[in-house]
């Protein structure tokens, strides 16, 4: 009787990680540019210091779900094009909030990870995929 219930309690661990935004290989999602400097389009500070970044860094802010409260915030992402196949390290440092408007399935970056994926920010979106690097 224990066996049969370690082993359910396995499978159930086992599919809540699979389950988990990001954390099981590659998550597709549609990636936008984002201004983090003071004065840009991306709104306030970010979620994760309160402060202002450069958009010459490589930067990121996910959707509510991925951002899970704060808890990737400086960790980095790898992201991939869809379009170029190029891949990337970006830093996550802010949320885009899907409570106010922004699409649950979006990485919203600085022009500085455009551009090293190849990608030209006149586009305004694009899909790519992402995991925790």
């Amino acid at each position: 009787m224990a066996s049969t219930k370690l082993a359910v309690l396995a499978v159930l661990v086992l599919l809540l990680q699979l389950s988990a935004p990001g954390s099981a290989g590659d998550t597709p999602a549609v990636m936008t540019v984002n201004g983090f400097q003071r004065g840009e389009d991306g709104g306030g500070p970010s979620e994760c210091d309160g402060k202002y970044h450069d958009d010459r860094l490589m930067l990121a802010a996910l959707s509510t779900g991925w951002y899970a409260g704060g808890s990737r915030c400086f960790k980095a992402i790898r992201i991939t094009s869809a379009h170029t196949g190029r891949t990337v390290l970006a830093r996550v440092v802010d949320e885009c909030d899907s409570r106010h408007g922004c699409r649950d399935n979006i990485v919203d970056t600085s022009k500085a990870v455009w551009a090293a994926l190849g990608l030209d920010t006149n586009i305004g979106e694009t899909p790519v995929t992402w995991s925790d690097a």
